[in-house]
């Protein structure tokens, strides 16, 4: 009895916890404008399936690919085994599902240690291309200190939480050759039944200890892993379908036009005027984006989803052209100021300003945002829909609109728009006169 208590408090305090972490990552989110999704449901779930579930654009990286398919693939798969788990250690039974299921219970069992092993070897082999091999994505100015850890953090987790999983197995089967009491006969497990030699020589108690031990050690890690990943790049397992299925479904590198440049320059041309947002007339005017608030949750909400992997950045053309931009490091940016702006909300009540944006040398600079050709090629790249080209655009367009800090050859070739209707300074009217030479 005492023992379901305690798990019941763990799973409380646990739950209590993750509450309070979804509260507040969904706050910040909804710091960032209204977006208005566009397309209808079934585009939508269909995109959310393939990218999201299927993991469609990790396989352009076969390899990597395949690698994050057994990883995801068997921590979930492992982790159903959790619902046994909690019924347990609620309700005092021991493999509440063995009577249920039968002979095949020994098979469902089989398949979670297939998948827990892989896990472990996976994440083995991530830890040697991250810190052994140094892939050159993983070992940007962005990725250090607390990213790096992360990675590596996870990693490790992941791997004790299947040790403990494989070892719990292993002490159950020794128990239950050894006639224990509670401990009855559920089958042989292939992987555990290959480590369970391990524990003959110890004693009935001892067995139990041990079994207990892992047990706890799964629970409360599982436990701990749930309440650590609002925190990590991992929460990027539970926000991809939400954001795969929010994604643009316009054609990719369709720029999106401000309504009230739009209006303006239709009004000038005599054109009728469409209200395509609803504006709150005591907000202040502004062009582009300045902080968070200034983009749209959907913006924010692929911040929270970035899983850091890089991809976007090791496409770059102007990051492997050596220049400061790194499309990784724009969303990371973006969802440090919406953190930092969640904490003075909570610290003070609501927001005041702390002198600080998103468009500054704190966080994204003049220098990064003119780095960037607009070639979609972070876009393209990112497995699980995120566009910081969106968030560079606005950021770009405050530069240029409100501090009219555009370098003065993109000056010239605003005014040649504007003038002649291309980027070229010679009139529209002598645009084809190269074919007088043919």
């Amino acid at each position: 009895m005492l023992a379901q208590i305690i798990f019941a408090v763990c799973l409380g305090v646990a739950a209590f916890f993750i509450f309070k972490s979804i509260k507040r990552i969904y706050r910040n989110i909804n710091l960032g404008k209204a977006f208005d999704p566009k397309g209808n449901t079934s585009e939508r779930l269909k995109k959310m399936l393939l990218i999201a579930f299927g993991q469609k654009k990790m396989f352009d990286r076969p390899i990597p690919a395949l690698l994050h398919l057994f990883i995801y693939v068997g921590f979930m798969i492992v982790n159903i085994e959790m619902l046994e788990i909690a019924i347990d250690g609620l309700f005092g039974t021991h493999r509440v599902f063995a009577p249920i299921l039968g002979k095949a219970y020994p098979f469902v069992i089989n398949v979670f240690e297939f998948f827990a092993v892989a896990v472990i070897i996976v994440c083995i082999v991530f830890l040697i291309r991250r810190n052994i091999l140094k892939i050159s994505r993983f070992h940007k100015p962005e990725l250090t200190k607390w990213p790096l850890l992360d990675a590596n953090l996870i990693l490790t987790f992941e791997i004790v939480l299947m040790f403990a999983f494989l070892n719990m197995n292993a002490t159950d089967l020794t128990l239950q050759e050894k006639g224990s009491e509670h401990y009855f006969a559920t089958g042989n497990f292939f992987f555990s039944g290959l480590i369970k030699d391990l524990y003959n020589n110890a004693s009935v108690t001892g067995l139990i200890i041990a079994e207990r031990t892992y047990w706890w050690i799964h629970i409360i890690g599982v436990m701990i892993f749930a309440n650590y990943l609002p925190y990590s790049k991992h929460l990027h397992i539970l926000l991809a379908f939400p954001n795969t299925y929010f994604s643009n479904l316009d054609p990719a590198g369709k720029f999106k036009n401000m309504p009230i440049v739009t209006n303006e320059v239709k009004s000038m041309l005599g054109l009728p005027v469409e209200n395509t947002e609803a504006v709150d007339p005591n907000a202040p005017m502004r062009f582009g984006a300045k902080d968070v608030q200034d983009l749209t949750w959907k913006n924010l909400l692929d911040a929270y989803t970035c899983t850091e992997c890089g991809r976007c950045t090791s496409v770059c053309p102007a990051n492997l052209t050596g220049k400061k931009l790194s499309p990784r490091k724009i969303m990371m940016d973006t969802r440090d100021r919406a953190e930092e702006i969640g904490t003075i909300i909570d610290t003070k009540g609501k927001f005041e300003d702390d002198g600080k944006s998103l468009y500054s040398d704190t966080y994204i600079s003049k220098e990064e945002l003119l780095a960037c050709t607009s070639c979609n090629a972070c876009v393209d790249a990112c497995p699980v829909n995120i566009n910081p080209l969106e968030i560079i655009i606005d950021l770009r367009r405050y530069m240029i609109m409100e501090e009219s800090k555009a370098p003065n050859s993109w000056n010239a070739m605003f005014g040649n728009i504007e003038n002649n209707q291309a980027p070229w300074k010679f009139s529209s009217n002598d645009r084809l006169n190269w074919k007088e030479l043919l």
